[in-house]
């Protein structure tokens, strides 16, 4: 079975990101993305992507030569066109400037528009996090959750996610969907033929199905029913009504082939909690405490921070089935 340590995983998808079409620079953002899904256990947004990152770049669903573009709007407020290249190069252009205002006026938001998948939205987050700042991240998708009682899905499986700084380092990061699971996660199945627990998706009748590709025509089941329609409606003001990001009904999907580029967004904020209170830390240490000093619990994130740091000094385990898809782009 393939094993790559860092620098070889990287240069595996940097080698193939490029022959796709993408430029070195618009290549980096996606690769740290791709390796940090790895690490954390979250292999679903990590190389099993790679191939169809790649396939995109070719079908021009990605501008590989992409040029995003920064306006600040106000003393706290920037807003992203990313010029439907990879969300994360997009991203990175304005996350060192959403870091220092908040740092001096104690909050900022970033807007990201003609945008792209951002992956794992807990690693953008993160990264504010690290800076000593709350991270609150959304990020809309192709629709593919109806709203209770109808069977047309209006919204995408819409994430959203805050990371808590504690001493420098992120100590709880809660990212979830709309949905009761990714997409991703049904989209895996639907490759291998294996079936879906009940309760995950409805077929295209709208009825509860365990069969991942019927699932995948018909709609996601939303997580705690209308509140998890209500959240991902929540999300999908943010990114699209308020970021510019095309609408879940306008997007086209994010694994298929089908229409152009899918043109989402994705809304950022960040928070300097010391600014508003000098006793953050302390109160944060209490809540933590209350949590992980009961047994069998854990504070959000924890799982895949632990998987991080006990994975961050291995090699990287690609499958072979994988790595042939790998090898034939």
């Amino acid at each position: 079975m393939p094993y790559l340590n860092k620098t070889l995983a990287k240069n595996l998808a940097s080698e193939k990101l490029l022959k796709s079409g993408c430029s070195h620079k618009n290549s980096e953002g996606i690769i740290n993305g791709i390796i940090d899904a790895e690490y954390c256990g979250i292999k679903s947004h990590g190389f099993q992507y790679l191939p169809v990152y790649c396939n995109h770049l070719k079908i021009g669903k990605i501008k590989g030569h992409a040029s995003p573009t920064l306006e600040q709007i106000s003393s706290s407020s920037i807003k992203v066109d990313a010029d439907n290249g990879f969300a994360h190069t997009a991203i990175n252009i304005g996350l060192k400037h959403l870091n220092n205002i908040s740092h001096k006026e104690g909050i900022s938001c970033m807007s990201i528009y003609n945008s792209y998948n951002c992956g794992v939205l807990g690693f953008h987050t993160k990264r504010i996090a690290e800076k000593n700042l709350i991270g609150l991240g959304f990020t809309n998708a192709p629709a593919s959750i109806a709203p209770i009682g109808g069977i047309k899905p209006v919204i995408g499986t819409n994430p959203y996610s805050i990371a808590v700084p504690l001493n420098g380092k992120p100590s709880i990061i809660i990212d979830q969907s709309a949905s009761v699971v990714a997409k991703s996660e049904i989209s895996l199945r639907a490759k291998t033929g294996e079936p879906i627990p009940k309760g995950w998706a409805f077929d295209k009748e709208g009825k509860v199905t365990t069969n991942a590709k019927e699932a995948l025509k018909g709609t996601m089941a939303p997580s705690g029913g209308y509140k998890g329609f209500s959240t991902g409606l929540l999300v999908e003001i943010l990114t699209a009504c308020v970021a510019g990001g095309n609408l879940g009904t306008q997007a086209s999907s994010f694994a298929g082939e089908d229409g152009g580029p899918p043109s989402t967004g994705q809304f950022f904020i960040a928070i300097n909690p010391k600014k508003f209170n000098q006793d953050f830390e302390s109160n944060l240490n209490q809540l933590l405490n209350s949590i992980s000093s009961q047994e069998g619990s854990r504070v959000p994130g924890s799982k895949r921070l632990n998987a991080f740091n006990e994975n961050i000094n291995k090699d990287i385990f690609i499958s072979e089935e994988l790595m042939t898809r790998i090898n034939q782009i």
